[in-house]
């Protein structure tokens, strides 16, 4: 059930980014945040990384688009194209499926070093449903914005 709805979510977040340009994906929401499409797919492959990656697996990698653990930086797409973004958060969400796939049951535990506790790999999956029903929200904004379709 878990794995079914953060598919859904991270299907929903694609959906809303279908057929529109890398101008389009990089248009922001309204003045003065800066907040895009292509920033959310950007930073959606930071959470994955840090998620699966990170606390899950205790790989000690950087995050994809900052070597200095700056968040933020990913929400910047003003250089960014859809294939780029997409090619990172694609590749993300692969290495998290491994991870889930492999692991031996849902009580995992990884180590959340900015909490400084352990977590299951099961609110590790909630956390992520969370995260993206937050930034699908976003999206549904963002997307209505830019053309006007609204919708699931």
């Amino acid at each position: 059930m878990l794995r079914a709805f953060l598919d859904f979510h991270r299907a929903t977040l694609a959906m809303k980014c279908d057929g529109l340009t890398d101008e389009e994906l990089r248009r922001a929401s309204m003045p003065p945040s800066t907040l895009t499409l292509l920033g959310l797919v950007r930073h959606m492959a930071e959470v994955e990384r840090t998620w699966f990656r990170r606390v899950v697996n205790g790989e000690s990698i950087p995050l994809v688009y900052s070597d200095t653990d700056d968040y933020q930086v990913a929400y910047d797409a003003s250089g960014a194209t859809r294939s780029e973004a997409f090619a990172a958060w694609e590749a993300e969400v692969e290495h998290s499926r491994r991870i889930e796939r492999e692991a031996q049951s849902l009580d995992v535990l990884g180590h959340n070093a900015r909490w400084g506790d352990d977590v299951s790999l099961r609110l590790v999956m909630l956390h992520l449903i969370h995260e993206y029903a937050r930034h699908n929200g976003h999206a549904d904004f963002l997307r209505e914005g830019i053309d006007g379709t609204v919708g699931a």
